[in-house]
């Protein structure tokens, strides 16, 4: 690849870099040591996510992961069962960290395009198996849905889980890693969002723009408990108010711009199914992600990742004929158009007959 080749990133929204206001941001922050709950910034930030979602109290994490298994287990014991989309996040890329760190076993159902039905999720609920049956205690919900192409989860479909699970003593968690995108997609509210969960998680460095930082939100009560869990996992952190002023700053002036990231993947999306249309429809675009399906093309996932690479297009291939393309707050509008066309030609190569 000509190394003087402008890269076209869009393998993931947590590779964007901070910009130089949210650089500032971070150099001039207050800190102190948040072990002790010294560090003013992170305190100020816990309290002003936990407020947006109309809950009582958060703990920032250095990552989504952590903040999904501290909520887990808040709401699972080990040898109980969690529930959740075949493809969601904390089945497929949390590396069986429910079972290795909290003896929760999980099992899958299956929406398409990962758009939560609540029937089909209810049909697999096991509550109360009594002694030999493992019994079903929360249910997870991933807003929005990463391996469904960024789908937008229905309210309608949230509450009606919510009603159904809630008097057979299910919880729920709300893996809100891009809530942000669901948020400007949709319009409802983060409160409106958060009020259906016993406990969320939500990250700053997808589509927001920070290097670094989640956040596990619920009760005074579980979020002491997870703070100790978080301690016992190695992710006791001191000054890092450094970190949450970079939140801090995302949250004033990054959340209306991903609209802008949604348009630039409606713009990817439409450039490819004009060449293939079977490979994408771009009304399924309600977000910052494109899921590219190469099903019947002459190349597997991972050799049209590389062909695009050494165009200076980079993406990323996750499964044997599956491409995910993600926007985010560094891709211009005329990296997008170069994209589009490069992608167009490696698609028109990829089908041609």
């Amino acid at each position: 690849m000509n190394a003087a080749l402008e890269i076209v990133d869009l393998r993931s929204d947590t590779v964007s870099k901070p910009t130089p206001q949210m650089r500032a941001a971070i150099a001039e922050a207050a800190v102190g040591d948040d072990v002790y709950s010294d560090d003013p910034t992170v305190n100020s930030l816990e309290e002003r996510i936990a407020e947006m979602f109309g809950k009582e109290a958060a703990l920032f994490t250095p990552t989504g992961s952590l903040a999904n298994q501290l909520a887990i287990r808040t709401l699972v014991g080990p040898g109980e069962e969690l529930i959740c989309e075949a493809n969601s996040h904390i089945a497929r890329a949390e590396l069986g960290a429910a079972a290795v760190f909290s003896g929760i076993t999980t099992r899958t159902w299956r929406d398409e395009r990962g758009l939560l039905d609540h029937e089909n999720a209810m049909s697999f609920a096991r509550p109360n198996s009594g002694p030999y049956l493992v019994s079903t205690t929360a249910i997870a919900v991933e807003n929005t849905h990463n391996f469904g192409g960024g789908t937008v989860q229905s309210l309608s479909e949230i509450s009606a889980l919510r009603k159904a699970s809630e008097p057979m003593g299910m919880a729920m968690h709300l893996d809100g890693a891009r809530i942000w995108n669901a948020h400007v997609a949709s319009g409802i509210s983060f409160a409106e969002f958060g009020k259906y969960f016993d406990t969320i998680s939500v990250c700053l460095s997808k589509g927001l723009g920070a290097p670094v930082g989640s956040l596990m939100i619920s009760t005074k009560e579980r979020v002491s408990k997870a703070r100790i869990w978080r301690k016992r996992y190695g992710a006791g952190m001191r000054q890092i108010g450094i970190l949450a002023a970079a939140g801090h700053y995302a949250l004033d002036n990054h959340i209306e711009l991903l609209a802008q990231d949604h348009v630039k993947a409606k713009q990817l999306a439409k450039a490819c199914a004009q060449v293939a249309p079977s490979t994408i429809n771009p009304s399924h675009v309600e977000t910052n992600i494109v899921g590219l399906d190469l099903a019947g093309s002459k190349l597997t996932a991972a050799e049209f990742a590389a062909a695009a690479k050494a165009e200076g297009v980079w993406v990323s291939a996750l499964g044997p004929t599956y491409v995910r393309l993600v926007t985010h707050l560094d891709v211009s509008d005329s990296q997008i158009q170069r994209a589009s066309e490069i992608l167009q030609k490696l698609l028109q190569r990829a089908f041609m007959a």
